[in-house]
Parts: C-alpha cells; sequence; structure tokens
C-alpha cells in the first residue's frame, strides 16, 4: 500500500448507509448561514453513481416548485450528515438520466419489494408431514 492509498484510506467514513440506484434517499446536508451551522434535507430519485473509494459521488435528482433539480454529493465528504433510504426502486439500469426527459408522473420509479433476510415468503399453504409422507413413499 502506498502513501496515495493509505491517505485515501483515512478519508473515507466507516458508517455509510447502503443505497443503490432508483432509490428515494434523503440526503442531510450541513448548510452553514454566517455563523450558524443547521441540517438541511434534499430528498428525490438517486439516478447515478461513480466514482471509488473516497472519490465516490451520487447524483440525486427532485421536483421543486416544478423544477427538476439534480445535486451530486460525494459520499464521503464531511458536509454530507447522514443518508437515509425512504423507499427503494425497482430499475434495470445504472444510469437513470433518461429520467430528465420524462414529465409528471412518468418521471417516477416503481418501488421494489424486498423480504427482510432470513423470512421466507408465503404463497401457499403449507403442507402437512403425513400428505408429504405419503407423497414421498409413493
Amino acid at each position: 500500500m502506498n502513501r496515495l492509498e493509505r491517505l485515501q484510506a483515512t478519508l473515507v467514513k466507516k458508517n455509510v448507509s447502503q443505497f443503490e440506484i432508483g432509490d428515494t434517499v434523503r440526503v442531510h446536508v450541513k448548510v452553514l448561514e454566517g455563523e450558524k451551522e443547521r441540517i438541511q434535507i434534499f430528498e428525490g430519485a438517486v439516478i447515478a453513481r461513480k466514482g471509488g473509494r473516497n472519490a465516490e459521488t451520487f447524483t440525486v435528482r427532485k421536483s421543486s416548485f416544478g423544477v427538476w433539480v439534480e445535486r451530486i454529493f460525494p459520499i464521503h465528504s464531511p458536509v454530507v450528515d447522514r443518508i437515509e433510504v425512504v423507499r427503494q426502486g425497482r430499475v434495470r439500469r445504472a444510469k437513470l438520466y433518461y429520467l430528465r426527459t420524462k414529465k409528471g408522473k412518468m418521471a417516477r420509479v416503481a418501488e421494489r419489494e424486498y423480504l427482510a433476510e432470513g423470512k421466507a415468503k408465503q404463497d401457499s399453504a403449507p403442507v402437512p408431514a403425513a400428505a408429504a409422507e405419503v407423497q414421498a413413499g409413493a
């Protein structure tokens, strides 16, 4: 490991929340106004992620009073306080730049349904043990 890699390793945040492209996130950003510091929330859909290590960035797109706004955030920046995942989107692309041309309801991302780890989805009724033995013996 050379000096540059060691320096980059020290700049990486330890507690970064996991999110993917298409997720709706709430980014808590530190804003300086004069001498006061406050947290401003920017909520929108993640349309891109790029970079690696401490230089990784993500782009969030939201509608503000009828005008679409995009903002690029560095993941490991001290300006980004935390990132909350509001809902998970179902997409099949790495970059969602096509949303820039969509308007209204067409600019939304479908929601992804997921199961918590360790829980099985139960679509059918459980098979009784006696019936399972009869089927196995036949």
